[in-house]
């Protein structure tokens, strides 16, 4: 959900400038070669996962439409580029003009994709696909690696609530993306409120250990918390002594207090340690939140702890290690001429170094075996096998530059549940391994 969707009044900011120099400048010549109306076909694909991953997680989507539709050249950017010299002024009027009249294809936001997968196909003329090469990898390389840091966690925590409070550690606007990449892969909450506000995210957060400083002793803290914020509120019980503090915590909040947070220590012995006196105070419906730099690797060895919720931050926002997916923006058909009736040609890049590209438009399909769990990501150009044509992949995102179809947010976490249930159990694991599934490659006869 965005502003508008509040009935809120918003200014949308051009995203025209979310772009790299050289894709205007090849607009340019090919505006002088006579080749930027050739009808064109680009694909956005991973030719591998990062490391040790078993699959991938689509996300951003929604913010890709959101991009696409306000991509104009409005005055003060034509200013930019006319006194920045980037191109000349036939290429800036027809900039002027601009707006994406083309379609989009691509994997259904919170699906699972595999190396090769083509998650998003745009097809226009040259001139207007191009140009939107940057923005849509800016967005679909951050959210994606975010979601799939996110679902690997959500995985380890085995149904335990996650919070998503890492916005002090990334760009104050990516940590709103990453806020919003993190719920579709399985997050309960977020403490950044530009998310709650912009997507309608659920917000949590009560005091941090700066309350407690504040402050004459713990104490008075925990009481000022409890009488402005209620019984139900979360104490943070390690700024001094755990035990000491959970007392007290008791104390005065009772046994409804709703829950502790330990930020610091060996939380696997802590948390033992306060369940225990938790219930030997009666506060037995007292929840356990644990938060301290945790990953994935952490979550899963708190399994056996009792721990109810977790906070995660600068690991989910730096997409545990992986802060990119490597997802590229190919040129994969093109035109054989101008003629909005010339047939499609497939192009692909055959440079060595791993950076082949496999041409043609392409449709992806997942097979299944007998009991419902996917076998093979399996992608191709032409027909479309017929015992694959009802598992098809892609589907319909924008129809002649009209976007038609917006989802809200928590369909698209849905969908990632559902999708990441039809992997084989071994997607779950921890371990460093090969993609759950393979990716199987039916060459045809390229789509004119």
């Amino acid at each position: 959900m965005n502003t508008a969707d509040l009935g809120l009044p918003v200014e949308v900011p051009s995203t025209a400038l979310f772009t790299d120099h050289y894709e205007l400048t090849m607009v340019q010549a090919a505006l002088k070669a006579g080749t930027a109306e050739r009808r064109s076909v680009f694909e956005v694909f991973a030719r591998r996962l990062p490391e040790g991953r078993r699959y991938g997680v689509v996300a951003g989507t929604g913010r890709v439409l959101d991009a696409v539709e306000n991509f104009r050249f409005d005055p003060d950017v034509l200013t930019f580029l006319r006194e920045r010299r980037v191109v000349d002024e036939p290429t800036l009027a027809r900039l002027a003009d601009y707006r994406f009249t083309g379609d989009i294809w691509g994997y259904p936001e919170g699906e699972v994709y595999f190396p090769g997968s083509p998650v998003l196909r745009v097809e226009g003329t040259f001139a207007e696909c191009v140009l939107l090469e940057t923005v849509i990898l800016s967005i679909l390389n951050h959210d994606s690696a975010i979601a799939a840091a996110a679902s690997r966690m959500a995985s380890a925590a085995a149904g335990r609530p996650l919070i998503e409070m890492g916005a002090r550690r990334t760009h104050e606007l990516a940590a709103v993306a990453a806020s919003r990449a993190a719920y579709v892969g399985g997050f309960a909450s977020t403490s950044d409120l530009a998310a709650g506000f912009r997507y309608n995210i659920p917000t949590v957060g009560t005091a941090a250990h700066a309350f407690t400083l504040l402050h004459d002793n713990e104490r008075d803290a925990f009481r000022a918390q409890v009488d402005s914020l209620g019984r139900g509120t979360t104490l943070l019980v390690d700024t001094y002594d755990v035990a000491e503090a959970v007392r007290t915590a008791v104390e005065i909040a009772g046994p409804e207090l709703g829950a502790v947070r330990i930020d610091s220590g060996d939380l696997l012995l802590v948390a033992h340690r306060v369940r225990q006196q938790l219930d030997e105070l009666g506060a037995r419906d007292t929840k356990i939140i644990v938060t301290s730099d945790l990953d994935e690797y952490a979550i899963a060895s708190l399994a056996a702890a009792p721990v109810d919720a977790y906070g995660v931050g600068t690991q989910l926002v730096t997409g545990s290690g992986h802060p990119t997916a490597s997802m590229v923006y190919k040129l994969v058909a093109r035109a054989a001429s101008a003629d909005p009736d010339a047939p499609l040609e497939p192009v692909a890049k055959k440079s060595s170094g791993g950076k082949t590209s496999v041409g043609g438009r392409k449709w992806a399909a997942r097979r299944h075996d007998e009991d419902g769990v996917a076998q093979a990501e399996v992608i191709g150009t032409g027909p479309v096998p017929e015992e694959l044509a009802g598992r098809q992949l892609l589907v319909e995102l924008v129809r002649g530059g009209e976007v038609v179809r917006r989802e809200p947010l928590d369909a698209v976490r849905d969908r990632h549940a559902a999708a990441r249930a039809d992997l084989p159990l071994s997607a779950t694991q921890l371990s460093r391994g090969e993609p759950v599934i393979p990716t199987e490659y039916a060459h045809g006869p390229a789509d004119g």
